[in-house]
């Protein structure tokens, strides 16, 4: 009985929401079916080639080991597995039937050629925000490079996930078409920095909270939140004591950005990605723009008083003692010291008490890599332990670290090493 009823309730929902997709959605305007036919400019398509650097687009339309922007690779969702889509201008299986009005139309309002609702997993919900200068760029250069016939894999999202008319209620409560505008308060190079931000480079999409539906109020709060799948958090870019740069010198900020490691910080995971295939190919006074803006966003708190941490005990410390010794200290300093310019000092590092310690976990138990860069073409590296400490060894030695040479951070517990090792993806 209860069974049905709980049927008969998502029947409504989804009839709810279709009434919801028709009447606010459709299919959209219908949009000229001609492909384009005039051949863009050397120019043009140099340009978008670089917006598509900005974007990072091909690290998400190029499955690994096959053809570049022919699509296939995986993206896991809370919701199943999105797959990314052909790029190249094949007429039957990418976008060589595409017209410069469909390309913008799919950035701008997230709808496919046919007017098909897209899948937020590719980020229209910051593209919306490109110009259409540089929706034409980008598609001129998509244009430019040699068709791959591939044709797009279906998702494996479970129901009702998987429906248009789910889509559409999401979108009701999570998405409106924006055009930036420029902020007169602000000058020139600080509007740049928030269009690379908030637009193209979709920042928001890693370091801004997700709710269970995967949606946001405010993609532009860069308040930090975990990123779904990935088992990363991306820290907030405000916040001193997580990734927060206001007190940073601008040349600092412009190196990490640009090299992926800096005197106080080194970049890992999806942002190590982000760098190497994006960041250090940005033009100087785009990083510039962009590390102007991140230094200028207001400081936010919401960390917990450092008198409040719960304290380890004596035994849980001394344990973790023993096990920095023996596979940390030759490294990281006998007092957390480090090494400059190799290995990053753990004493006064804010990486190391950030309040969520999934990336602390990743790194002892895959291995801590710094993305080998143009200005940094042969960083040190960490080796995985996930062979040699057992979880409750990785919990008691990040314990110690947390808490020892001024840090003053939470315990991480033996459930929370156990968990991140059951799903962990390096």
């Amino acid at each position: 009985m209860i069974k049905r009823v709980l049927w008969a309730l998502l029947a409504l929902l989804l009839a709810g929401a279709a009434l919801v997709w028709m009447i606010n959605f459709g299919s959209g305007p219908r949009i000229q079916d001609l492909a384009p036919t005039a051949a863009p400019s050397g120019e043009q398509v140099a340009r978008g080639a670089y917006l598509a650097r900005v974007g990072n687009c091909m690290l998400c339309h190029t499955e690994r080991g096959g053809p570049p922007y022919a699509g296939g690779r995986p993206i896991a969702t809370p919701f199943g597995t999105v797959f990314s889509s052909n790029l190249t201008p094949d007429a039957r299986t990418g976008i060589g039937s595409w017209s410069a009005a469909h390309f913008r139309r799919a950035l701008h309002e997230g709808r496919s050629r046919d007017g098909r609702l897209l899948y937020p997993a590719f980020p229209y919900t910051h593209t919306t925000l490109v110009t259409g200068a540089d929706a034409d760029a980008l598609f001129d250069y998509l244009r430019s490079l040699p068709p791959v016939n591939r044709p797009n894999r279906l998702h494996r999202l479970r129901f009702p996930y998987d429906s248009q008319a789910a889509l559409a209620v999401w979108r009701t409560l999570y998405f409106r078409p924006e055009k930036f505008e420029e902020d007169a308060a602000h000058t020139p190079e600080w509007n740049r920095g928030a269009y690379l931000v908030r637009g193209l480079g979709h920042c928001g999409a890693c370091h801004t909270a997700r709710n269970a539906l995967g949606g946001s109020r405010d993609l532009a709060d860069l308040s930090g939140g975990l990123i779904p799948m990935q088992n990363w958090y991306a820290p907030s870019l405000s916040s001193p004591n997580q990734a927060g740069v206001a007190e940073w010198p601008i040349a600092e900020i412009e190196q990490l950005l640009s090299t992926g490691a800096s005197r106080n910080a080194m970049v890992q995971g999806p942002m190590g990605e982000v760098v190497l295939h994006s960041l250090q190919y940005l033009e100087p006074v785009d990083i510039r723009a962009i590390a102007v803006f991140l230094k200028s966003l207001p400081p936010t708190g919401g960390d917990s008083d450092p008198r409040e941490v719960p304290q380890a005990g004596a035994q849980l410390l001394a344990r973790g003692g023993k096990i920095y010794e023996q596979h940390c200290a030759g490294c990281h300093g006998d007092a957390g010291q480090g090494v400059p310019n190799a290995y990053p000092a753990l004493a006064g590092n804010r990486a190391i008490t950030l309040p969520v310690t999934a990336n602390l976990v990743q790194v002892v138990l895959n291995g801590g890599f710094a993305p080998a860069t143009r200005g940094n073409p042969r960083p040190f590296g960490m080796p995985p332990f996930a062979m040699q400490l057992s979880d409750a060894d990785v919990a008691a030695v990040l314990t110690f670290v947390r808490a020892s040479w001024g840090n003053r951070a939470a315990p991480v517990s033996e459930l929370e090493v156990t968990q991140q090792r059951s799903s962990a993806r390096p």
